[in-house]
């Protein structure tokens, strides 16, 4: 069998990692789910952990039940649920549980945002301010959860925390860092804008990078337990 390139999608309740080959024939796939957590009514959440260990047996099963081999690996690329927000404090480790995109507690922070900018906002960002996007989540743990903002470093959507737990580098493509309604669509930059005025430090957010960025080697053997 000649070369092939792993698509890892990070999805709401399972991952799904497929061996591509140059042709662009899936040869290979393997999946793997994990728990929602729901505390709350309207509240969605998932341990970034559980992606790692469950990614790395679906990594695992493709290998054993199929004819690919690890030495046949050039690359992976990854995509999967948009929106969902994974801080990190200083040394990179996840501060809470990952809020996700179908999360709907953040409906005050929607509008607090709609309040404080109007239609500059749609100008600045592209879309209004929804639930399901990244910035109101962060507002709202920066309101309910000021301890764990305190030590808030960085961060990232749920496929770039992945990559960085296999990488060691953290990113964001630029795609999927509108999504977060932090960034500036005429700059293709975060917002200074926006992050002045929402006291969010610019620091908070993470390098941007092309969606077809070389981003790193594979660095550790990832844990399954």
């Amino acid at each position: 069998m000649s070369a092939v390139v792993l698509g890892i999608d990070l999805g709401t309740s399972a991952v799904k990692v497929s061996a591509i080959d140059k042709q662009g024939n899936v040869v290979a796939q393997a999946s793997a789910k994990y728990a929602l957590q729901q505390p709350h009514p309207g509240y969605s959440e998932q341990d970034p952990e559980d992606w790692v260990t469950q990614t790395t047996q679906a990594i695992r099963e493709l290998l054993q039940q199929s004819e690919v081999t690890a030495d046949q690996i050039e690359g992976l690329s990854y995509s999967g649920q948009m929106h969902g927000l994974v801080l990190l404090d200083e040394s990179a480790t996840v501060l809470r549980p990952a809020i996700l995109w179908n999360d709907t507690r953040t409906t005050s922070q929607c509008r607090e945002l709609e309040s404080q900018f109007g239609d500059d906002f749609i100008k600045i960002t592209g879309n209004r301010p929804l639930e399901g996007f990244t910035l109101p989540k962060l507002l709202w743990v920066k309101e309910n959860e000021p301890n764990i903002w305190k030590r808030a470093r960085t961060f990232l959507l749920p496929k770039d925390y992945l990559r960085y737990r296999m990488t060691g580098k953290l990113a964001m493509d630029k795609s999927d860092a509108t999504g977060t309604v932090l960034l500036d669509i005429t700059t293709s930059q975060w917002s200074e804008t926006l992050c002045n005025q929402l006291d969010i430090p610019l620091t908070l957010c993470p390098p941007l990078i092309e969606s077809t960025a070389y981003v790193g080697h594979i660095r550790v053997r990832l844990k399954t337990t």
